[in-house]
């Protein structure tokens, strides 16, 4: 988790709008002259420090209510044995999807039912978390995914966002000096950011894989990219 961070740059002019000198249009009104459109972005590359652990048991039988009470008797055992590790932030413990259904056979009759239960464990403590996963041998894990805790998704936002600031202002001053212009001022800017992940790090099993006994689930994070975005239009002067 101590992978060092990396910056990336890259920006782009989008259009040139009324370099040449612009022709009034009727009524008097005379389009804007000598805009510059164009973005920018900053990136920056940091390690996911947040896990997500999708635990699930399955049930059926002729008996709805005997289904339910089974799933109920099982996650309530699993939230028991989780809560003992519990820590906020470290690691939360939290029930998912509760589902019962009727199972019907090949003829479309009725055939029995059949439900699930879901149990999910969050943290950034990926030992912890994947620890507690393997105790609970009365579920089988799901998923795995990974992300960004508020903190580290805040603090790359505001170092991707300068990096995107500084080269929208770099791209907008040395366009202006290729187009012959001293300078520019300028006009408007939007600034939005978006989050992905370089390469994806989701394992989603076909079959439920079953936690051996005290055995911890295996985990590897990933990094991710937190983007910002840069565009507007500048007035060349």
């Amino acid at each position: 988790m101590k992978n060092a961070i990396k910056l990336i740059v890259s920006c782009g002019a989008l259009a040139m709008a009324g370099l040449a000198m612009a022709q009034s249009a009727p009524g008097g009104w005379a389009p804007p002259q000598n805009v510059l459109q164009l973005s920018a972005s900053g990136t920056v590359e940091v390690p996911q420090d947040m896990i997500s652990i999708s635990l699930q048991a399955t049930r059926d039988g002729s008996d709805a209510a005997a289904v339910q009470a089974q799933l109920k008797q099982v996650l309530d055992a699993a939230l028991t044995e989780a809560r003992k590790s519990a820590q906020p932030g470290q690691l939360d413990v939290r029930t998912g999807n509760f589902n019962l259904h009727p199972r019907y056979n090949r003829d479309g009759k009725p055939a029995g039912w059949q439900g699930s239960a879901e149990l999910l464990l969050e943290g950034r403590d990926f030992a912890r978390v994947s620890q507690v996963a393997g105790r609970l041998d009365q579920m089988t894990v799901g998923n795995i995914s990974y992300g960004l805790t508020r903190e580290s998704r805040t603090s790359a936002e505001t170092q991707a966002q300068t990096l995107a600031i500084e080269a929208f202002k770099q791209r907008a001053g040395l366009l202006a000096k290729d187009f012959g212009f001293g300078g520019y001022t300028l006009r408007e800017v939007a600034v939005n950011s978006e989050f992905g992940s370089p390469m994806p790090r989701v394992m989603a099993m076909k079959a439920p894989m079953a936690a051996s006994a005290d055995a911890p689930v295996p985990v590897e994070p990933g990094k991710a990219n937190v983007v910002v975005n840069v565009s507007g239009s500048v007035q060349l002067k």
